[in-house]
């Protein structure tokens, strides 16, 4: 027996019923040639069901920290403000959840989840890991994805200076008192300009670090495969990273080295409260809700030093999002004109989540294959194909986003359970 990793392209093929194999693609992974000595013929056996794309490097299981998935493909964390007015996940979360997992989707990330009962909410409706009581509610969630055949990850968010509807407490806070650009995203719920935040004392950054490690306890309890810290989109982790919203003259400011330094606290707080043996992820980007066009000020200077201390922090992996995540992240002036999710696989060592515009199978397809990243989440795509795992490799035509499901609020409507 003999293993050939891609199949001749002059080769005439068939398959194990007599039928050509002409849709195999050029770059076809694991094919078996038997040879028997009987009448030297040649037959082929394709190692998976002739109408996928068994080259497809989507479809390869990996393992990000202890945790095992099935395929490379999962869903992108959205907010969708369907918990109830306390934080609590629905059955209707449960629900929609599971139907990602039972279309094939071998990776879930949560939606963000905020983990303490202060100034971490950012949208009414939106699910907490705060308490026991939202902890025990994500427990039929996470049960109902297990059953069907996927992982999920829990992912923790504090809305900081961005925060537009918070159950628990007035006001918000963010590394310094500036003012948010644009205004308040309305189908959360939101209207008119962001308040303007309080600075957040060393006191309460403690506390904050010390909030995302318990609540990332919970969800390990709960048991969800994960946690995922978001730091990026804009949010308080963010607005420390961030050069303009940062205007702090302490360790936490000032210098790329300073300002990812509560990024990386938090990181080691979490590793330390879950232990060795559980999967912890970050998630960056430039972009912001309110602001989609930022750039790091010194392009890939600042990728370097970002990438590479989040990755000593502990994370297993790196979750880049951008508006298109195969377009250049930098200028030319400041960068030799590589991806996000490339610098963060370069830099950062550990396996990379790419989102941004890959919801065609070739393009996700292709970031893979480039080694850029290791992972593709799908964000609108998914939501307008809640199977497209299967439909990508059963060579299906996806469905157009339709942005009616997000209006005019973006709550779960009961067409997608």
């Amino acid at each position: 027996m003999m293993i050939f990793p891609h199949a001749p392209e002059s080769a005439h093929l068939t398959g194990t019923n007599g039928k050509p194999l002409t849709h195999i693609w050029p770059n076809c992974s694991l094919l078996i040639l038997f040879f028997e000595k009987t009448n030297f013929v040649f037959s082929l056996y394709l190692l998976l069901e002739e109408n996928m794309t068994p080259d497809s490097p989507l479809l390869h299981p990996i393992k990000i920290g202890p945790l095992v998935l099935k395929n490379r493909i999962a869903v992108a964390p959205m907010t969708r403000i369907s918990a109830t007015e306390d934080g609590v996940a629905t059955e209707d979360m449960q629900r929609y959840y599971a139907r990602f997992a039972k279309g094939g989707f071998g990776l879930i990330i949560t939606e963000g989840t905020y983990p303490d009962l202060s100034y971490s909410q950012g949208y009414l409706y939106q699910p907490g890991i705060a308490n026991e009581q939202q902890a025990e509610a994500w427990r039929p969630v996470v049960n109902a994805v297990h059953e069907a055949g996927a992982k999920i990850v829990l992912q923790l968010m504090h809305a900081g200076a961005l925060s537009q509807g918070n159950r628990w407490k007035e006001g918000s806070i963010g590394p310094s008192a500036v003012q948010p650009k644009g205004e308040q995203l309305a189908f959360y719920r939101g209207a008119g300009a962001y308040a303007m935040p309080r600075e957040i004392t060393l006191d309460e950054i403690s506390q904050l670090t010390q909030d995302f490690a318990t609540a990332a306890k919970r969800a390990q309890h709960a048991g969800f495969d994960g946690v995922e810290i978001h730091g990026a989109n804009g949010y308080i982790l963010d607005q420390f990273l961030t050069d303009y919203t940062n205007q702090r003259t302490d360790r936490y400011g000032g210098s790329t080295e300073n300002r990812v330094r509560l990024l990386v606290e938090v990181a080691r707080a979490v590793r330390a409260m879950v232990g060795a043996d559980y999967t912890v992820g970050m998630r960056i980007s430039q972009g912001k809700v309110n602001d989609y066009v930022h750039k790091w000020a010194n392009g890939q200077a600042d990728a370097q030093i970002i990438f590479q201390q989040l990755a000593a922090a502990g994370v297993d992996y790196l979750h880049t999002t951008e508006h298109e995540a195969q377009a250049a992240a930098f200028g030319t002036t400041n960068s030799d004109g590589g991806t996000l999710a490339g610098y963060a696989k370069h830099f950062g060592r550990v396996p990379v989540i790419a989102n941004g515009k890959l919801g065609s199978p070739e393009a996700a397809n292709a970031i893979l294959a480039d080694g850029k990243a290791d992972i593709i989440a799908l964000g609108k795509t998914a939501l307008a194909n809640r199977d497209w795992p299967q439909r990508a490799a059963n060579r299906q035509p996806l469905e157009e986003f339709d942005f009616a499901v997000l209006q005019p609020l973006a709550h779960i409507k009961p067409s997608e359970l």
